[in-house]
């Protein structure tokens, strides 16, 4: 993990805060550091994406997901994410991610994440989720067997949203899926 400490931290903080619904938004508070930058000294895109893995740890702990579906064997992974990056975060900078759960489609879980600063959006993303096990995907019925509470919870997801998630889809791992370009002239 790219950033051990911080991971620790937002572990040992959401084992001693109060438990969440899934319905509820987890929020972290987090400082720009200097390794969070890039070349033009402002926090690096990628860092994002991982700070992104704290707040969903952090809404799985608090939630109680995260113990549920390592007794089951399951893992959450990411399987798309689309970010929006509004305003820059510089060093220094004191901000908040915003991590909630907005549904489930017949495949997948989606997750919004919000990086607020002074109560504005700084950078939006959402991201398309799966649960696996040893054996590859879990299915629908098994996620709704097992994690009831996040099946009732009522999609708050725009439409774009679902739509993405399906125009974004590339073949299963089980399907070819060459690495053909087809360029009109070279």
């Amino acid at each position: 993990m790219k950033f051990f400490w911080r991971m620790l931290r937002v572990w040992l903080q959401a084992k001693t805060a109060r438990p969440r619904d899934v319905r509820d938004i987890s929020r972290i508070r987090m400082t720009v550091r200097p390794l969070d930058l890039d070349v033009q000294m402002h926090m690096n895109n990628g860092t994002y994406l991982t700070i992104q893995d704290l707040g969903r740890l952090d809404f799985m702990l608090r939630t109680g997901l995260w113990k549920r579906i390592q007794a089951l064997g399951w893992n959450a992974v990411v399987a798309r994410q689309t970010m929006t990056y509004r305003k820059s975060l510089t060093l220094g900078d004191k901000y908040e991610l915003n991590t909630r759960y907005l549904g489930m489609d017949d495949r997948n879980f989606y997750i919004e994440h919000r990086f607020v600063k002074d109560g504005e959006i700084y950078a939006q993303s959402f991201v398309l989720g799966r649960f696996t096990g040893p054996n590859g995907a879990i299915s629908h019925d098994q996620v709704l067997e097992q994690l009831h509470e996040a099946a009732d919870v009522p999609a708050v997801m725009p439409d774009w949203v679902l739509e993405w998630g399906e125009a974004a889809r590339v073949p299963s791992t089980r399907s070819p899926y060459p690495n053909e370009w087809h360029a009109a002239a070279e």
